[in-house]
């Protein structure tokens, strides 16, 4: 008697619900391009868990200590800019923690902790219940008054 051959099952990607942005690696959620806060806001209110506070507060506390902040989602992540200017810093879920990226970091004092490839760039990890927000908010200043980058 032939053994009966079973097809190999295939990896589907799970269908967000209707309405709801799909999530990425570590619960980043898949937001289309755009300009402007609705984008941000939409990104932000896609984040699952406690990672959407964090998110929430880092946004609040760019707009309040940037008057006028331009907002865009490229590349799944919210970015931040001064009018007129490139962009000065951007976020990104992970499994653990909130990354942001200040691109212009090394020129910040002190630095953000976190080292990157790229000359400039400085990361700081935002963990659960771990946020310095008065430190964040003198680098976010900072940051807006240097050149960005543009992408």
């Amino acid at each position: 008697m032939a053994k009966a051959v079973s097809k190999p099952k295939t990896a589907t990607a799970k269908k967000p619900a209707k309405g709801k942005p799909r999530l990425l690696a570590g619960g980043n959620p898949q937001i289309a391009k755009g300009d402007g806060d609705v984008p941000v806001q939409a990104y932000i209110a896609a984040v699952p868990g406690w990672k959407r506070d964090v998110c929430a507060r880092v946004d609040a506390l760019v707009t309040a200590a940037v008057p006028n902040v331009c907002k865009a989602v490229k590349w799944n992540s919210p970015f931040y800019a001064v009018e007129q200017k490139p962009w000065f810093l951007s976020f990104h879920v992970f499994t653990k923690y909130v990354k942001v990226a200040f691109f212009q970091g090394a020129l910040l004092k002190p630095p953000p902790p976190g080292p990157s490839k790229q000359k400039n760039v400085r990361y700081l990890d935002i963990h659960e219940n771990a946020f310095d927000e008065a430190k964040f908010t003198r680098w976010v200043k900072q940051a807006a008054k240097l050149p960005g980058v543009r992408m």
